[in-house]
């Protein structure tokens, strides 16, 4: 007989650090009348980047260091449906040497609960050659901010 383990509560805001607002649209739903599975990951990627670009650590096209994504991974706790907006929070949950792991959660209207949660990481490469390389100090100190 196998044991089953409860399901741990959602995460609440309270959770996160960086928060960032995002209106549904109406191409997000799918057959089903809820938003699509893959439209929570681009909403998290939206989110994760509004940070490395409003923190100086990602400048489009330019940067000499970036961040690719080596693994996601998102568990579905209520549906959400347009016209509803969202709140996308994440944290960092662990920072390496050469990567980052980001806590996340996406939240409907003003719920305290997450309605989607999960994570997220970055791998930091050398653009002109994608090999990993260690984080440079100030953005450390930046992902330091939110764990």
């Amino acid at each position: 007989m196998t044991e089953t383990k409860p399901r741990p509560a959602p995460s609440t805001r309270a959770d996160y650090r960086y928060f960032q607002t995002i209106t549904t649209r109406w191409q997000d739903n799918d057959v089903f009348g809820h938003v699509n599975n893959v439209v929570y990951y681009s909403w998290i990627d939206t989110a994760v980047n509004n940070f490395l670009i409003e923190n100086g650590i990602l400048e489009v096209g330019t940067s000499e260091i970036v961040g690719v994504v080596a693994e996601t991974n998102l568990r579905y706790l209520r549906e959400i449906a347009y016209p509803s907006p969202v709140t996308v929070g994440i944290r960092v949950a662990r920072l390496g040497t050469s990567s980052v792991r980001y806590a996340s959660a996406v939240f409907r209207n003003e719920d305290i609960s997450a309605s989607a949660e999960g994570f997220f990481v970055h791998v930091y490469v050398r653009r002109a050659t994608m090999t990993p390389t260690p984080i440079p100090a100030a953005q450390r100190a930046a992902f330091l901010a939110i764990t």
